[in-house]
């Protein structure tokens, strides 16, 4: 080979080791970005949740497991029990889940299956517009026009129908309550439900439905039996963002609530949330451990949070491995 045709093929060469140079360069500095933000995503919850820890520690250390199991709030006496509020937080979320969840995904599949392709277009923006609502404008809809319609019309309608069970014959209609509060809640994570559990379904793809409409199927059949398996994941995750949202709300739950204290024995009665409670009392907070007991319950949120995570990981987790058993069966 002739000098000048080595250095031909070695001046070709030096644009292509160029390149390989670069887009190593290039991978590396991606995944540096990458293990940065997820860095700093773990590092930020750690701070928070290390704040909390410090400035709740002199309550946690006073009043100890009796933060979370005491039912006597007052801080003027020195008790700082926060059941009743956890049972009002899961009071609320468990009403609003009810609704929400057959509502949402009974919608999700109207929009993505049954809809003709114009309603669909209209009416999915305003599905989505909705979860963008302020809370405020919820809460007070729901004090202003559905307090006053559930204490005349709604809760007597329930008492006559259910009033065999005990948990509604012995209440007492007046509107707001914990069951004013899941309704608002209902309203509020309904958009989110049935959004991503549409988005969920528009996404799988047409030739498993083809297919199954191909052998005889119905659509209803080719939905249930393999629109919705396939979809399950995405739905149980619509269903926790949903319940996430629910326990979190603070300002509509607030409104509508009732804001009492105490434990609700009835389906009506008054109650409170670990969120109202400290938007109620956190401006006010002066005795010794009111403020450190809030900043309690704000870590008891946080944990709330992190569990329902890791809850929902692990449901997600099991439908993932069922599908594939089923899959592979």
């Amino acid at each position: 080979m002739s000098e000048t045709s080595v250095e031909t093929s070695t001046a070709a060469e030096r644009p292509s080791r160029e390149r390989r140079r670069r887009s190593r360069l290039g991978t590396f500095a991606f995944r540096a970005i990458l293990f940065g933000a997820a860095f700093l995503f773990a590092a930020i919850l750690a701070a928070v949740g290390g704040f909390l820890v410090v400035k709740a520690w002199p309550a946690l250390n006073h009043d100890g497991l009796g933060l979370i199991t005491g039912t006597t709030w007052d801080p003027l006496h020195g008790k700082f029990g926060a059941f009743p509020f956890i049972v009002g937080t899961l009071a609320t979320t468990l009403v609003a889940l009810v609704f929400a969840i057959p509502i949402g995904l009974g919608t999700a599949i109207f929009l993505a299956v049954y809809a003709p392709p114009g309603l669909r277009a209209a009416v999915s923006p305003v599905v989505e517009l909705l979860a963008a609502v302020p809370s405020v404008v919820y809460g007070l809809c729901g004090l202003i026009v559905f307090a006053p319609f559930m204490q005349r019309t709604i809760e007597p309608f329930i008492q006559k129908v259910f009033g065999f069970i005990p948990f509604v014959k012995d209440g007492a209609p007046i509107g707001v309550g914990f069951l004013l509060a899941g309704v608002v809640l209902f309203i509020m994570i309904l958009p989110t439900m049935a959004a991503l559990s549409r988005d969920v379904i528009v996404a799988v793809p047409e030739e498993q439905v083809d297919g199954a409409r191909a052998i005889g199927a119905t659509r209803w059949q080719a939905t249930s039996r393999v629109v919705l398996p396939a979809a399950r994941v995405g739905i149980v995750g619509a269903g926790v963002l949903a319940a996430g949202r629910a326990l979190g709300e603070t300002m509509a739950v607030t409104m509508v609530v009732g804001n009492s204290n105490i434990i609700p024995k009835t389906l009506f009665d008054p109650a409170q949330t670990m969120s109202s409670i400290v938007a109620n009392e956190f401006g006010e907070a002066r005795a010794p451990f009111h403020l450190q007991s809030l900043i309690a319950i704000v870590l008891l949120l946080m944990v709330n949070a992190l569990i329902l995570n890791g809850v929902a990981r692990l449901l997600v987790r099991g439908v993932t491995r069922n599908s594939l058993d089923v899959d592979v069966a």
